[in-house]
Formats: C-alpha cells, sequence, structure tokens
C-alpha cells in the first residue's frame, strides 16, 4: 500500500508539474503575469514568492493550478496591473496560453519515450511460433512450434505485427510462407481462413489467419537519436490515438463505463510499474500524460477544452461569448466533473472490494 501511494503521489506530481508548467510558461511568455503556482489544492504548506508568483505546495496532492492576472472575465484588475491581464491579451494568445497545458503533457511522454528508445532501444517481437492450432491452415500445411517466419510472398518479415497485418490483407489469397527451421530454409504454401475473434475493445471482427500463436521471443533493435525521436513521435501518436477511440466509444456506449478508473486504480497501477522497475514507471508516466493531456481537451467547461472552445468561438464571433452564458456552462460542466468523479470513485471502491483492485 505505501509504495502505491508514494508511486501515485510521484506520478500525479510529475504530471500536474508539467501541464501548469506549460500554462505557466506560456503566459509569461505572452507578458502575463501570474499570481500563483501551485502543485496540489488547498492551504499552502511551503513555498516562496518570487516578483509577484507565489510558488506554492499545497495540502491536497491531487492536482494543480497556475492563477493568473485577469484571469476571470468578470475580474477586478488593477489599472497599473492591465498589461499583466490574461483577459486582455489578444483571444489567440489566450487559446496558445490555455493548450499549453495539454501540449506540454504529449512533450512530456515524447521526452520520456526518446529517453526509453535511446537508452534501452526498441523491443521487438519476433515472428516466432509459439503454438500451432491443430486443423488450421498453418497445421495443414505443415508449420511447426518453434518456426521463424522470416517472409511471405518474398516480402522480408521483422516482427509480428507486421506478418499479422500482411496476412489479414491478404483476403484469403494463398501465401507463400519462408520460415527458418532448425538453421535450414523452408518454404510453404498457405491460405489464410477468416476467423471471428475479437479486437481491442471486445467487439466481435473478423480477421484472416493462419492458426498460429506467438512464442513471446523479442529482440531489441538500437536506435539513433533521430530514429528514437521519431519512433517517440509514433508512440505518442499511437496512444493519443488509441485514447481518443476509446474515449467515442465510451460516449457512444460501444465500451462500458466499469472501465473507467479513478486514483485508486491509478494508485495500484502506478505501485505495480514502481514494483516492476523504474523503467516501467516513467512509461507508466508516458502513457497517463497522454491520458490527462486528451482529457483536458474535452469541450467541457472547467477543463482546458471548455476554455478553448469559448475562445474559438470568441475569435470567429469577434467578441467574447456572454459572461451569463459562460457561468451556466461553467456550472454545468463543474456537474458533469463532479458525476465523473463520484462514478471513478465508484468504480474504483467496486473493483477493490471485489478484490481486482
Amino acid at each position: 500500500m505505501g509504495t502505491n501511494i508514494f508511486a501515485f503521489i510521484v506520478v500525479l506530481g510529475v504530471l500536474i508539474f508539467f501541464h501548469e508548467l506549460g500554462h505557466f510558461l506560456m503566459a509569461r511568455l505572452f507578458g502575463v503575469g501570474v499570481e500563483k503556482f501551485s502543485l496540489g489544492f488547498g492551504p499552502r504548506l511551503i513555498g516562496k514568492k518570487i516578483g509577484i508568483t507565489d510558488y506554492r505546495l499545497s495540502a491536497i496532492p491531487l492536482g494543480g493550478y497556475v492563477k493568473m492576472v485577469g484571469e476571470e472575465p468578470d475580474a477586478k484588475v488593477d489599472p497599473a496591473l492591465i498589461h499583466l491581464s490574461f483577459t486582455h491579451k489578444h483571444v489567440f494568445k489566450r487559446i496558445l496560453i490555455v493548450a499549453a497545458g495539454p501540449f506540454f503533457n504529449l512533450l512530456l511522454a515524447i521526452i520520456i519515450f526518446f529517453g526509453v528508445f535511446q537508452f534501452t532501444g526498441l523491443l521487438i517481437l519476433k515472428p516466432s511460433i509459439g503454438a500451432v492450432r491443430e486443423g488450421s491452415p498453418a497445421h495443414t500445411a505443415g508449420l511447426k512450434e518453434g518456426d521463424l517466419i522470416v517472409a511471405i510472398d518474398d516480402n522480408p518479415v521483422a516482427n509480428w505485427d507486421d506478418m499479422t497485418e500482411i496476412i489479414n490483407g491478404s483476403n484469403g489469397k494463398a501465401l507463400s510462407v519462408a520460415v527458418q527451421r532448425e538453421g535450414t530454409r523452408l518454404a510453404f504454401s498457405i491460405t489464410p481462413e477468416l476467423v471471428a475473434t475479437q479486437n481491442l475493445f471486445g467487439e466481435a471482427i473478423q480477421r484472416y489467419m493462419i492458426g498460429i500463436t506467438y512464442s513471446g521471443e523479442t529482440y531489441t533493435e538500437d536506435l539513433n537519436p533521430l530514429q528514437a525521436f521519431a519512433e517517440s513521435l509514433i508512440q505518442t501518436y499511437k496512444v493519443t490515438e488509441l485514447m481518443v477511440i476509446i474515449i467515442a466509444k465510451l460516449i457512444s456506449g460501444d465500451i462500458s463505463t466499469d472501465t473507467i478508473g479513478g486514483p485508486i486504480m491509478i494508485a495500484k497501477m502506478a505501485g505495480d510499474q514502481a514494483k516492476a522497475g523504474i523503467g516501467n514507471l516513467i512509461s507508466f508516466i508516458a502513457l497517463i500524460s497522454i491520458n490527462l493531456a486528451i482529457i483536458n481537451l474535452l469541450p467541457i467547461p472547467v477543463l482546458d477544452g471548455g476554455h478553448l472552445l469559448f475562445f474559438f468561438i470568441e475569435a470567429v464571433k469577434r467578441r467574447p461569448v456572454n459572461l451569463k452564458v459562460r457561468e451556466v456552462a461553467q456550472q454545468i460542466g463543474l456537474f458533469i466533473i463532479i458525476l465523473l468523479i463520484v462514478w471513478v470513485f465508484y468504480n474504483d471502491i467496486s473493483k477493490w472490494v471485489r478484490g481486482i483492485l
């Protein structure tokens, strides 16, 4: 339990710091005054005031915030501080300041993935056969456990994912599959069959398959800095795309909301990753950082995405959204967030009682 709590605080602290740092740096770049930069909510524990900014650590470690001069549209700003007021800056500057938080979370993921790929290399799953299903096309053709698939239709195969995509893209056409078996290269003609299966989200799909499972063997490919950076961008994009799809499916009802987790689930997962090693914990931070970025960009008032929505409307209409409309929208947004918090805590506690967490 102690490991889980400590890992949770570390993960949340890093994520919140980077998120708020994005807002802070962009605000200062555009000359907006920052009154408070806080890690945590509630009473101030420790801190230091530099200029007009109070850098503080607060009592409740479940978030953080940057309080800017003139942040609220109806805020009364000292005439001497108008030049530092957020509200009085051009709308496009306000958009960049708000968007900087989620952007910095994505940037954190890119930095982490870059470090992982640069220092540990790219882990690749070998196209090595672990088992062959009896009666399957692979079994009928003569493939065996331990065979290493090296080419399909004379196209080299470097990893398991590439191999499965080639097979699925065959549309049932016979394939010439070359394998390495005990130092000897053998060739087989195999016709994939259409099989009913499930995708990552538990949805029923059909794929062309030959009836083999992977052995779990891997190898590491060393990357130079340019390759590591490119791979970090690809990995961040893939995870971001997956998060967007998951959120869309949650909203549409294609995925059960029971799968949603909150602080307890994150703490459990963070603790598990910490026990598995510092590398696992760092990679976990990257995944959660992307998650935080996407959630914050949802067009819900109170979140960054809600503020961006208002500012984009202002940019198009060339006048701010009516203050009353914003107030009502903020109240609705706050209600939605409270419901979501209650729901994720309920899910977490239910899973904890059932022994899942």
